[in-house]
């Protein structure tokens, strides 16, 4: 197999079925602070970061008033968010912790640090920053040593305190 995929290539955006686009919109939008780059109708709305056309769609098409997908089945693990600093991933983790939003949990792994939780319609959102790259971990054979430690929580929200 000799084709690599360009490095530069980008996962570009999500889509997800919501059950409520309502409920989607609350979440993404008022709590995590994305913005709506346009509707279609009730039905569908395209959410983003910064202006670009869209980083997560969401819709109703096939599942409007539908249950949350089965655990243990196929299909969309997590959602992943990167932020670009840390503190930035502070700030949103205090405003979830403010709002009392719910944490399913916050890992160190080496490479980065994440928080996670669900959404309304119990799809994974992992929050998160990339450590930069020269602190990576690695094996002694040069592969990245990724891992799962416990975050320490009070260190990344001593960020998004204000300074006196």
């Amino acid at each position: 197999m000799d084709y690599k995929i360009p490095a530069a290539t980008r996962i570009g955006h999500v889509h997800l079925k919501v059950s409520n686009l309502q409920k989607a919109l609350d979440f993404y939008c008022a709590l995590l602070g994305f913005e709506v780059t346009t509707t279609y109708g009730d039905q569908a709305a395209f959410i983003s970061a910064g202006g670009y056309h869209h980083h997560i769609g969401l819709n109703t098409w096939y599942s409007l008033n539908a249950h949350p997908a089965p655990v243990h089945a196929a299909g969309l693990f997590h959602t992943a968010i990167l932020y670009p600093t840390r503190k930035d991933l502070a700030l949103v983790v205090q405003r979830l912790i403010d709002h009392r939003y719910p944490l399913t949990g916050a890992s160190d792994h080496g490479v980065s640090e994440a928080v996670y939780l669900n959404d309304p319609d119990e799809n994974g959102v992992e929050l998160y920053y990339d450590k930069p790259k020269e602190e990576w971990p690695q094996k002694q054979n040069g592969e990245l040593d990724m891992y799962t430690k416990r975050l320490d929580l009070d260190n990344l929200l001593a960020l998004a305190q204000p300074r006196l």
